[in-house]
Parts: C-alpha cells; sequence; structure tokens
C-alpha cells in the first residue's frame, strides 16, 4: 500500500501497489498541471479522505474526470475510461495518480514514459 496527499493533506488516497513506470504528457493540460501520472484500476485506488476536499475540472469532450484538493489546488487523480489497444473500454474506469504526491517514496526509481500529445 502506498499513501499519497496534496500539499495542505486534505486530500488524501492510497493504491494498493508502487506503480512500475510513469506518464510524462506534454499535452497542454498536463504541462500546465505538472503531474508524472501512475495509472491503476479502479479497484487499486482509494480516497480516503472526504469528497468534498476534492473539486472536479472536465473539458472538452467530457471524458475525464480531471480531479484537484479543493484547498490547496493540487492535482491529485483523473478518472477516465479505459483504453484497450486503440479502443476506449467505458465499462472500466482508470485512475491516473498523480505519482509526485505519494508519500514516502522515492520518484526517481521509476522510469519515465514520455507522452508525445500536442
Amino acid at each position: 500500500m502506498i499513501r499519497g496527499s496534496c500539499h495542505c493533506k486534505a486530500t488524501q488516497f492510497e493504491v494498493t501497489h508502487p506503480p512500475k513506470d510513469v506518464n510524462s504528457c506534454n499535452c497542454t493540460l498536463c504541462t500546465k498541471r505538472g503531474g508524472l501520472w501512475a495509472y491503476y484500476a479502479e479497484t487499486e485506488f482509494k480516497l480516503t479522505t472526504a469528497p468534498d476536499r476534492v473539486s472536479t475540472y472536465q473539458w472538452g469532450d467530457y471524458l475525464m474526470k480531471l480531479h484537484y484538493c479543493a484547498i490547496c489546488g493540487c492535482s491529485t487523480y483523473n478518472e477516465g475510461p479505459t483504453w484497450v489497444g486503440r479502443e476506449l473500454d467505458f465499462t472500466r474506469t482508470t485512475i491516473g495518480v498523480n505519482a509526485r504526491l505519494f508519500d514516502d517514496f522515492d520518484l526517481d526509481q521509476v522510469p519515465v514514459r514520455y507522452s508525445d500529445n500536442r
């Protein structure tokens, strides 16, 4: 179990295991949000604080729910459909966790994948 939290600790979460890698995306949104994204199945993620501490932003096609702390503004996690090959599976949700927010975790030991999404 790995725990994570935003800067002010108002938003806290857990994941079941360390990431095998993280994704650095250069799309306009991810560049501004500054996250390194670790991906988990919905059952591998748990929000451990009150949901009212989380705010949500959606844009474009509204496929993704982009969450951030309602108090300090840290980008915390995303929810969206799961990619299977080149198709979206709307019956399964993938959680993208900002791995920079993991507590007591050495992120430098995890390989970084780079996505060119501009």
